[in-house]
């Protein structure tokens, strides 16, 4: 199975950028569906963006984010990114990498890491 492990959390003010990364390591030699999650305080854990790395190339987003986040990954270093422009109070949340899963926003993912923390100010 594989293993996620997220960093670069941290607290900024609102309007500002944060870059998440989730390094995946075990058995990497596939390649799987990956997502970023957010559990707000006192919130249901939801999706936030899925990239399909299994087929053809495609990304899904949260409304609340489209136009502000983007996924990507880098399959060289089996690392997954989060790029999060113009941020703001009501992203603040507790941060988790998912992968091996049908691809989307559903969070039925095998491997899930422990979760990097993101708050906004305003």
């Amino acid at each position: 199975q594989v293993q996620v492990e997220e960093s670069g959390g941290a607290s900024v003010q609102a309007g500002g950028s944060l870059r998440l990364s989730c390094v995946l390591s075990g058995y990497t030699k596939v390649r799987f569906n990956m997502a970023w999650f957010r559990q707000p305080p006192g919130q249901e854990r939801e999706g936030v963006a899925a990239i399909d790395t299994r087929n053809r190339p495609r990304t899904e987003y949260l409304d609340a984010v489209k136009g502000r986040f983007t996924i990507s990954r880098d399959n060289a270093e089996n690392t997954l990114y989060l790029q999060m422009n113009s941020l703001k109070p009501e992203d603040t949340g507790m941060y988790y990498c998912a992968a091996d899963g049908p691809y989307g926003l559903s969070p039925g993912y095998s491997s899930w890491g422990q979760g990097t923390q993101v708050t906004v100010s305003s």
